[in-house]
Order: C-alpha cells, then structure tokens, then sequence
C-alpha cells in the first residue's frame, strides 16, 4: 500500500490516505508518485506528497500536525513545545538535555526545564 499526504496551504499535514498500489502504477505498470498525487486529486483535490510508512522516503511517515519542508524534501514532525528548536537532522529538541541520571523526567514548557517524575506518577513497570 501507498501513502499520500494531504498538505495545507502552509505545508502543514491534514490528513494520510491510504492509496492500494494498483492505483499508482504508470502506463509501465510501475509505481508513481505523480500517478498517486493525481489519484487523489481526483478523490478530493487539494495537494498531495507521498509518505512512507516505513520512512523509506522523506525522512519520516506523514503526520497529521506536522510539517512538510519542500527544499529540503522531507516531513517534519509537530513542533512539542514552543521553546524547542529543529535541530540539523529536522529533529525537535529541548533547549538543554535532560539529566542523565537514574530518574525519569518529563519536560515543563511553563519553567521551560525537565521535571523530575514523582515515583507514585511513574507506570508500575518503572517503579521497581
């Protein structure tokens, strides 16, 4: 099966369709992307880039909130918090590392720091 992403006029991700691998295949009987976009085009109009779902294309699967950079031809994902940062690898990171220590930590956008998980939020798998 193929993926195709449904982009916005701001290249944001609002919908992955499912597309059977028949309806892509070009006069040559091989998969095209073109042949995809404009088969859903023909569905519901709009823009369409194909995604792969084992991220064998444009660096990462489509999703839903995030973002497609066209220079540079891959999907980025939803931005988590405001003060994070796209690293090089179109990743987002937190402004600094969390500790790395023994503990579990969640990040805190309103102190814009990693917090400490108390023992009793942690999943019982953890509490040992």
């Amino acid at each position: 099966m193929a993926h195709f992403a449904e982009l916005n006029n701001d290249n944001v991700v609002i919908r992955v369709l499912v597309v059977r691998n028949e309806d892509i295949l070009d006069s040559n009987g091989d998969e095209s992307e073109d042949v995809g976009v404009s088969y859903c085009q023909a569905l519901f109009s709009g823009n369409w880039v194909q995604t792969s779902y084992n991220h064998n294309i444009r660096r990462k699967y489509a999703e839903i909130g995030g973002y497609y950079d066209e220079s540079a031809n891959v999907f980025i994902s939803y931005n988590p918090y405001p003060s994070w940062i796209l690293n090089e690898n179109s990743d987002w990171e937190a402004p600094h590392s969390a500790p790395s220590d023994d503990n579990h930590y969640r990040w805190d956008e309103s102190t814009v720091d990693w917090e400490q998980i108390p023992y009793d939020e942690l999943p019982p798998a953890l509490q040992s």
